[in-house]
């Protein structure tokens, strides 16, 4: 069986991954608050579950992996997009999921196991929040009930910081209720017109933390294997379900490893609003970006690195032109199933097993790009199947623009392979005039060039002239 290795940080190094059980493997991811569109940075931490999902179900089976990934649909950025446009917050949230869903689908993510609502699961909240009064974890104050940070020893542990950093690095809320001002809240009371439950303490809605803290706990159990998001949800968010659950239920690890990706950034910044970087899923998906392509772009660089935008569309056009040309399909990956060749390549699972290496297994997938034959071919198709870069073997993505590679006579293709191993070599020596010369003539030429992994492919686009390529 592959041995998958996952950088665990809670023991900040990698590890083998060992399931608790190998007939259900168990994960969690913290998914999305339901009040507006998906910015690309949220699609992150769902597309390397997403890959994480597929490869534990290539080793350990379909049917025995568990993948959960919730919905935050009580929050108060929801309660003021109703008040700013007057909808019922019903209505906001069921609009904004069926967005995500579409959005998502867009891109080739398979649908969780389970997709939890936060409201659907009150009454495993407050018996949670009960649990841990009854266990000096937590007290009822002025109607509202705060988990009691200094009664866990461990608080911090997974961040690595302590009390004393967090509040000094942290927007702490002072409020005369709180012992301490480290002291999160459980439960809070709600005003009229806000969304509320009646509960011990009086009307009112839980807080952010406990929501997950209750449903991995009902769908998962005390004990589970994978939980993960962006490092972003390190702290505050994942610390104080570590401290709720570990309090509420002793016995048990909660999460045994912990996967945290880096943010994305564009244009060698953090994506956000005031440096108008800012762009959804559905922003690229309207501009004529095909979801395969945004797939391709995130796909190209590993999670725990930081994540630049770069253009990934000829590639794909290159690959897509080369399963269309071997007749792939339904019909003939039946008749490789049938003949026992629809099997990962070996190299390309262990690439990825290692921790997720997506832009390895990338640089993989253009080795074996150069099979001839179907046969030949088997192990890159699954690959790209297993990456999710096809989605539908029946509708293989063809953009515009033709396939890659189609008519292109071989001593042209040698003349562009010739060129940009030229172009390799004078970076290797650090000669950035010629390389940039040598990227020009490409350009010119209308050779598109893509670099994934350290690998550069090409492909001819649409203005292709190979007559330029004798300027050199």
């Amino acid at each position: 069986m592959t041995t998958i290795r996952l950088h665990n940080t809670k023991t900040r190094k990698r590890e083998d991954f060992a399931p608790i059980d190998p007939q259900n493997v168990r994960l969690y991811l913290c998914g999305p608050t339901v009040y507006d569109r998906a910015h690309i940075g949220n699609l992150r931490p769902s597309l390397v579950f997403d890959v994480l999902f597929r490869l534990l179900r290539e080793v350990y089976g379909k049917d025995h992996v568990t993948y959960v990934r919730n919905f935050t649909d009580v929050d108060d950025k929801i309660n003021a997009r109703a008040a700013e446009s007057g909808r019922a917050i019903g209505d906001i949230t069921a609009e904004t999921i069926q967005w995500y869903h579409d959005d998502l689908d867009a891109v080739g993510l398979l649908r969780p196991t389970h997709e939890p609502r936060a409201t659907d699961h009150i009454a495993q909240m407050i018996a949670m929040i009960e649990t841990l009064i009854d266990k000096d974890h937590a007290y009822a104050a002025e109607g509202h009930v705060l988990f009691a940070v200094d009664s866990y020893a461990d608080y911090g542990a997974l961040s690595g910081r302590s009390v004393d950093d967090m509040i000094a690095g942290a927007r702490v809320e002072v409020a005369p209720y709180k012992r301490n001002p480290m002291d999160f809240v459980l439960w809070k009371p709600s005003g009229d017109g806000v969304p509320g439950w009646d509960s011990p303490w009086g009307y009112g809605r839980p807080g952010w933390h406990i929501e997950c803290s209750a449903m991995s706990l009902e769908l998962l159990g005390e004990s589970f294997d994978i939980h993960g998001g962006g490092n972003d949800l390190q702290f505050p968010h994942h610390e104080n379900e570590i401290a709720q659950s570990a309090c509420a239920h002793p016995t048990g690890e909660f999460a045994r490893y912990w996967l945290h990706n880096e943010m994305l950034q564009v244009e060698g910044k953090k994506m956000s609003k005031s440096l108008g970087n800012f762009f959804t899923i559905r922003d690229l998906l309207d501009q004529g970006v095909p979801g395969e392509v945004i797939r391709m772009v995130m796909l190209g660089t590993h999670y725990g690195k930081t994540m630049d935008w770069t253009e990934a569309e000829g590639t794909l056009r290159k690959w897509y032109g080369i399963l269309h040309g071997h007749g792939f399909g339904p019909d003939l990956i039946a008749a490789l199933k049938a003949d026992g060749k629809w099997v990962p390549d070996a190299e390309f699972i262990g690439v990825l097993a290692n921790d997720l290496n997506t832009s390895g297994a990338l640089s993989r997938l253009h080795v074996l790009a150069k099979g001839k034959t179907p046969v030949a071919l088997a192990g890159f198709a699954h690959g790209l199947d297993m990456l999710g870069l096809v989605s539908d073997w029946a509708a293989i993505p063809q953009f515009d623009g033709g396939e890659a590679g189609a008519d292109i006579a071989p001593a042209i293709a040698e003349r562009v392979d010739a060129l940009l191993a030229e172009r390799a070599a004078a970076r290797a020596a650090k000669d950035w005039g010629r390389a940039d010369q040598v990227r020009d003539i490409l350009t010119d030429a209308g050779v598109q060039v893509t670099d994934v992994g350290g690998q550069a492919t090409w492909t001819a686009g649409p203005e292709f002239d190979a007559a330029k390529l004798e300027g050199l």
